[in-house]
Order: C-alpha cells, then structure tokens, then sequence
C-alpha cells in the first residue's frame, strides 16, 4: 500500500461511501497500535461541507490530549489509516489547513482533518516512482539501509516539504527534522505540520523494516538539536538487533 496510496485531489462526486464502509472505518480507527501509549485519542467523521475542506465526501477530525510527542503520535496513528483506506479503494487527502467550528472533542483538542471518499482502482498510483520526491543523498546519509531509504522516501508530507534527514550508521539510524525545507506553509506553522509528517515517516520506517526481516529498538527524543546543528531537531533514534 505505501507504492499504492497517493494523495487524493479529486474525487468522483458519483461515487458514496455505503453505511457499512463508513462502519467498517470506525471499527478501524481505534485498532492501529499508537507511537506513544498514553496519549489519548478521539475521532469524529462529519461530512465535508461540515468543514472548511472542499474536497471528499468525508471528512476525519481527529482529537488529541496535548503531550509530548502528540503530533508525531498522530502522524503515526493516522499514516497507518490512509494505507488501510488505499487497501479498501478509499481516496484520502491530508488537509492541514482544514477548519472546523467543534474545536473540541471528548475534552481534546482539534489537531487536524483527513478528507476522505470512495475512488476507483484505477485512480490509485500505477508507478510509485513518479513521485516527486527529494534525491535519496539529500534525506539519507550513509550506505547501510538503502534497501529501506528506497521506500520510505516515498512517505507524504504537508507541501511535499519532506523534513526528514537520516543518519545511517551500520546498525544505528539517527532521524532528524530538518527546519530548513522550502515550503508554502507559513513558517510560524512549519514546525506543526512538520512534527506530524516526522510521525508518518516513522510508521514508513518500522513498516519497511519490518517486510525487510529487520528487528529494531526505538527510541523517541524531546526536540534536541544535533550536535551544534541548529537547523535539525532529532526524532528518533532506531537500533537494528
């Protein structure tokens, strides 16, 4: 599903998502394992005119408790949903700047929307390596992994900005957020958007590790720079065993 889904700009107003596909999506919301555990989450799926969002026929609004590490636990969490939807034919569109008037939820607060409606197969990415991405030497440092660096550079992100830079050392994978990517989002914003697309790059990372046959351990870090580095803020750290 990572070389299927692509990022849904429009959608065929002939086509309705049923009762039963929507249930089917509600079931599935809560059983996609978190990037942190205490963090409390919570979904409403509203039609798209319930919204700022003008496109779809849905649209996910998803809620969080505010802790460490919750935009990285939504990329997370939500990544692994728009993968399941391409394996159901669901076209699904990130739209961070989507707003809505219930910017609570169950005592959470709104963190951002995913707009959402039935596609056709064929509307689905044919050659994943179409796909403007960033040159591998620019996002991977280091000739371990490349097996992995070839997929999970296909990862989305908000604007396509990719802000992840990773350091490979043999067994030792660094990741960084890098604060210097070309973006139309606003700069005051960056770092929003950016901290939850480091959190889809990551589900891409343990996916592909994973089908790869690699056992790792990770572990999360609280926004600290790399070295004197000023421009990258380090992530994650993963340890192949």
């Amino acid at each position: 599903m990572i070389f299927k889904r692509k990022s849904f700009r429009r959608f065929d107003d002939t086509l309705a998502l049923s009762n039963e596909e929507l249930q089917k999506i509600e079931q599935q919301l809560y059983k996609f394992p978190p990037l942190v555990d205490d963090i409390n989450l919570k979904y409403q799926i509203v039609k798209q005119d319930k919204t700022t969002c003008k496109r779809g026929e849905y649209c996910l609004l998803v809620y969080s408790e505010k802790k460490e590490d919750y935009l990285l636990n939504i990329g997370y969490v939500l990544a692994q949903l728009d993968l399941w939807m391409a394996s159901e034919n669901i076209g699904a569109c990130w739209y961070g700047m989507g707003k809505t008037t219930e910017q609570q939820y169950g005592g959470l607060d709104f963190v951002i929307m995913l707009a959402f409606g039935k596609g056709h197969s064929v509307e689905f990415r044919k050659d994943y390596t179409k796909a403007k991405r960033k040159e591998l030497a620019i996002i991977w440092n280091g000739e371990s992994l490349v097996d992995v660096a070839n997929v999970v550079r296909y990862a989305p992100s908000s604007c396509n900005s990719q802000p992840w830079r990773v350091f490979c050392e043999s067994a030792d994978i660094q990741i960084y957020r890098s604060t210097q990517v070309r973006s139309m989002i606003p700069e005051g914003r960056r770092p929003y958007f950016n901290s939850i697309d480091m959190g889809i790059f990551l589900c891409f990372m343990e996916i592909t590790m994973k089908n790869k046959g690699y056992e790792f351990k990770r572990m999360l870090y609280a926004g600290q720079k790399k070295d004197e580095d000023e421009d990258l803020i380090a992530v994650a750290n993963y340890r192949i065993l």
